[in-house]
């Protein structure tokens, strides 16, 4: 719908037939929507409809000019797409990932050619949603990045290059927001009170009413990827999502996740079944709890995402700190009006960011860097 919506034929492969025809009927759908809101004739849909085919099998696309690959997260899977990718496609053919997280050299290296091979992290729903992470690969020409950058364009993108390590910026950052929110709950903040603070701080959406949006069974299974593949975590990590999992609470889609949900209804109601599994993962991680204010709230999650953005700069893997508030503020929700997380710090101010990490980093310090942070930033270094 994406390439559709800017006048650009798009040939559409999956390798299942049943699940190519529930894509058609949802782009079907979906612009029937659009048509009856009137911001689009019917001669405009079928216009639209008609730059889109359904391709019956993976050598239709030999001709494509760029390929998108979108299957689930597994890198082993990818790598056979992009095998059988790099023997079928032109030369000249850009090779694209959706990967929001796997290494985009592992899949390159599944092809001949890696340096037309990148990742171009469309936010969900691609066809709204307007950043686009294009991920640059160790041996991607910049021939490529300049050819997606300009693509991403035409498409109504906002597209920000970045570098390639796991969850590149956004969903790197991402970790260490929702590890913070995770502590939270086990440090007597309920989901509502966490979700609460940072909606009234200006975000769209609390991180746990997210969570269940998107399927908490999602992040689980990206989280048992990472393992798979040996990614480290610097921090001690809960397993209240795994917990929920278990027990069936997969999000809005199975009426019950952080929240419970009513039959046929998206609004989220405080479930006191949580509490058991919260009380359990208390007891494992050896958390006490007490007193937790919203300013607390807003200053562990938002800093989180100021201290992963300093590694970020500090590695490269972002080349500014007004991409990373770019990224954020198109792609994640955080409120425009504060600029994005690295524009934030700096209006608060680098020292007063500084000292908080600090004083986080007593009783936590595998997830708080305050001299790196300061570097970054540009205040002194803690005492």
């Amino acid at each position: 719908m994406a390439f559709a919506n800017a006048g650009i034929p798009v040939r559409v492969y999956d390798a299942m037939p049943e699940a190519l025809a529930r894509g058609r009927a949802t782009i079907e759908r979906n612009y029937e929507a659009t048509r009856a809101k009137g911001r689009l004739s019917e001669a405009e849909v079928a216009t639209r409809m008609q730059s889109i085919e359904f391709a019956g099998s993976m050598a239709e696309l030999a001709v494509s000019d760029v390929v998108v690959e979108a299957a689930f997260e597994s890198l082993e899977l990818k790598r056979e797409i992009f095998a059988e990718l790099g023997a079928l496609c032109r030369a000249d053919a850009l090779l694209a990932t959706n990967t929001s997280t796997l290494d985009v050299d592992a899949i390159a290296a599944a092809t001949p050619s890696p340096e037309r091979v990148l990742g171009m992290h469309f936010f969900s729903p691609a066809n709204v949603m307007r950043l686009l992470e294009i991920v640059r690969g160790a041996k991607t020409s910049p021939a490529a990045i300049a050819a997606a950058v300009e693509l991403g364009k035409r498409l109504g993108k906002i597209p920000v290059v970045v570098g390639n390590c796991d969850g590149f910026v956004g969903n790197r950052m991402l970790l260490y927001y929702r590890r913070q929110a995770e502590f939270l709950l086990l440090a007597g903040a309920t989901p509502e009170r966490v979700d609460g603070a940072l909606k009234r701080f200006g975000f769209a959406m609390g991180p746990f009413a997210v969570a269940d949006l998107a399927g908490i069974d999602i992040g689980v299974r990206a989280k048992a990827e990472r393992r798979a593949r040996g990614v480290v975590f610097p921090f001690a990590l809960t397993n209240i999502s795994d917990e929920l999992v278990a027990a069936g609470r997969l999000g809005q889609k199975a009426g019950a996740g952080f929240y419970r949900y009513d039959t046929g209804e998206r609004t989220p109601h405080p479930d006191p079944a949580l509490e058991p599994i919260l009380a359990r993962e208390r007891a494992r991680l050896g958390v006490v709890q007490r007193n937790v204010t919203d300013d607390e709230i807003v200053a562990r999650c938002v800093y989180a995402l100021v201290n992963e953005g300093a590694h970020i700069l500090r590695d490269g893997i972002a080349a500014t700190p007004d991409d990373i508030d770019t990224i954020w503020a198109n792609g994640y929700g955080f409120p425009a009006a504060r600029g994005g997380p690295m524009r934030y710090a700096r209006d608060v101010g680098a020292a007063t960011v500084v000292e908080a990490v600090a004083r986080f980093a007593e009783s936590d310090p595998g997830a708080w860097d305050p001299p790196t942070l300061a570097a970054v930033l540009g205040a002194p270094a803690p005492r």
